[in-house]
């Protein structure tokens, strides 16, 4: 049996201009290979957003080994500072060029071609299952949620699942996802009286009140970090009134606070924590003050043992490397998957990702693919 490319595959779905939310050819391209080693095939778009779902084996198989990835890629900004086409796929320098090269289209292309070549070994009774989305880096409402939603409705169910996120920092092998911090966004609006800076006893300045909130916030010590996680952070990243004029007094002022948090933590404390803080100035200021908060996902981790070890093993002994078991970076997808079954991340080196002349070395795709498909035999063992 002729064994599928996933170096052809990569380059193929980076040469579909899938810009969130745009389609762009890729789950076409990836529902029709697909379908042809076996795969049941159903597109589940929800709200302008294309998502894939396939199964291989029977549904509501006791053995179920899913994974979640996305072909949606960030807009390629200015094309001009790129030194190859951004959507065209080009091999030079032993790497492959081009939005989505590193998040995440090889990762994506890896594990598809690993499960069409693993398809004839399926042992009867067990199932693989692909997800696939198309709004990863968009609002994320409309995509793995809507997956997983169908999916219940359907009685569709992974007993595993393995994201396929570039997890690598600088070496394929070194770091495998077990965990993601939660992402918090707090927007904060304080209210006065405006007025002429040459007489402030008649104005009421929000601007200090607020400045003073965000020092409070920004000195707290949130932890010290947990068994798997490192310390939590908040930083505040904008402190803003819109006001040009020198001798007026603003009438409001807005700032924004973002909070990576650990499993010490809930959203719902640190809003309450936030809160807090925020009626505790009021009250010493006499400024009004507003928060709204968005929730991008919660902390969460998959504690160490069969699925993790499995895929360290994997990675060991295709790479020669133990990879660390880390909850580091941002979030990802694996946010939504982790309250339908246990999930780990694994993928390639992701320097590049987002980046102008987006890139990926050539041969660790195919190492991936022998990664995942180290990962299947196993689980299905």
């Amino acid at each position: 049996m002729t064994e599928t490319d996933p170096i052809a595959l990569t380059r193929r779905l980076i040469q579909c201009p899938s810009v969130t939310p745009e389609e762009g050819g890729a789950l076409v391209l990836l529902e029709e290979l697909l379908a042809g080693a076996g795969f049941d095939c159903t597109r589940v778009d929800r709200g302008g957003v294309c998502n894939l779902f396939a199964r291989l084996g029977p549904k509501g198989a006791a053995r179920t080994l899913g994974f979640n990835g996305h072909t949606d890629v960030v807009p390629v900004g200015n094309t001009g500072d790129w030194t190859v086409q951004p959507f065209g796929g080009e091999e030079k320098d032993g790497q492959l060029w081009g939005r989505g090269a590193t998040d995440m289209k090889s990762g994506v292309a890896a594990w598809v071609a690993a499960a069409v070549d693993f398809a004839p070994d399926l042992p009867d009774g067990d199932a693989l299952i692909v997800t696939i989305t198309g709004d990863e880096e968009g609002d994320a409402q409309d995509g793995t949620i809507a997956l997983l939603d169908w999916m219940q409705t359907n009685g569709e169910a992974m007993s595993a699942c393995v994201v396929g996120e570039p997890t690598c920092p600088n070496h394929m092998g070194e770091m495998m996802k077990i965990g993601r911090r939660g992402s918090l966004t707090a927007y904060f609006t304080a209210r006065g009286v405006q007025g002429h800076s040459a007489y402030p006893h008649r104005a009421k300045n929000p601007v200090p009140a607020l400045a003073r909130l965000m020092t409070r916030l920004d000195r707290h010590e949130l932890d010290e970090g947990t068994a798997h996680f490192d310390a939590s952070t908040l930083a505040v990243t904008t402190i803003d009134t819109g006001n040009p004029a020198t001798n007026v007094i603003p009438a409001a002022c807005r700032a924004t606070v973002n909070i990576r948090f650990n499993n010490a933590h809930s959203s719902d404390g640190l809003r309450a924590w936030l809160t807090e803080e925020m009626e505790r100035v009021a009250g010493e200021t006499g400024i009004d003050f507003a928060m709204e908060v968005k929730v991008s996902g919660e902390s969460f981790l998959t504690p160490p043992g069969p699925l993790s070890e499995i895929m360290a093993a994997a990675v060991r002994d295709e790479t020669g490397i133990t990879p660390e078991m880390s909850t580091s970076g941002g979030t990802s997808d694996a946010r939504f998957v982790k309250d339908h079954c246990p999930v780990v991340e694994f993928g390639l080196v992701g320097k590049t990702m987002h980046q102008v002349d987006e890139r990926v070395e050539i041969a660790q795709i195919p190492q991936l693919k022998n990664v995942y498909t180290r990962v299947m035999r196993a689980y299905f063992a």
